[in-house]
């Protein structure tokens, strides 16, 4: 008995931290300008946060230091003009650069990969409008719901073991077929055409490598979560590491081909 409290004893901080989220990211979305871009700004600086943390503990300072200068950042990024827009979000990676001795490379990659995905966050809601957003959105979380119920239901080979145990190529195959009906659904509403089930698939791959590259940088450091930031959840870059993959490859592919 006393295990099966256990089990579930998160439960209840887990769904509260969960209605919260929604609540906060839905009138955000809906909201639009200052309001979205405040939310993305203090996510992107709190993910800084975590990740100066899991690649020096002690630096706690530093860590604090960093993610305040990042948010800041992207805040402002989403003032200026385009030419100014990669300098501005390079700042608090070269300030960390200068403060980051051990595992400097994964700062550099993770961070830019973090301000960069914030940033594309905020384009796209401002420059492409709501539906874009919940294109994106709806992409991201129906790829992860259905590799996560396919490749519990079907198994098989695993995707990369090493370094996601879980992940299956059942699950990773699925995630990529429910994005492309999400992509087909909203073809109607923003781009009609095949174009848009495409880009949804890269979107769907975009994601699943986001969390691969969180779930590899956790191992490497020795850590179960990014922080213990979200009740029930762990941290924010454990939360929205998708998400993240997912913007930053949107980012790319409008920069690429407009």
């Amino acid at each position: 008995m006393s295990s099966a409290k256990g089990r579930w004893a998160d439960l209840l901080p887990r769904a509260l931290s969960a209605v919260v989220m929604i609540a906060a990211g839905g009138y955000a979305v809906w909201a639009g300008g200052l309001v979205f871009n405040v939310l993305i700004a203090l996510c992107c600086g709190g993910m800084i946060w975590e990740l100066v943390r899991m690649l020096m503990p002690a630096r706690s300072g530093t860590a604090l230091q960093l993610g305040a200068i990042s948010a800041a950042a992207v805040l402002l990024a989403s003032f200026l003009p385009a030419l100014w827009v990669l300098p501005v979000l390079a700042a608090p990676v070269a300030a960390g650069f200068g403060q980051i001795r051990e595992r400097r490379q994964y700062f550099i990659g993770f961070a830019l990969w973090v301000l960069l995905a914030g940033f594309g966050f905020i384009w796209l809601r401002g420059q492409m409008g709501m539906a874009w957003m919940l294109w994106l959105i709806c992409v991201v979380v129906v790829t992860d719901v259905a590799g996560y119920f396919a490749g519990k239901a079907i198994g098989g080979p695993k995707f990369w073991p090493r370094v996601s145990p879980k992940k299956t190529w059942s699950g990773t195959a699925s995630g990529w077929i429910a994005a492309a009906i999400a992509g087909a659904v909203f073809a109607e509403q923003i781009e009609p055409g095949f174009g848009i089930v495409a880009l949804s698939v890269i979107l769907s791959m975009a994601s699943q490598a986001g969390d691969v590259a969180e779930s590899a940088l956790k191992r490497k450091m020795g850590v179960k979560d990014s922080s213990g930031l979200i009740p029930g959840h762990g941290g924010l870059f454990d939360r929205f590491d998708g998400m993240l993959g997912a913007a930053a490859m949107f980012l790319a592919v409008a920069v690429l081909w407009g």
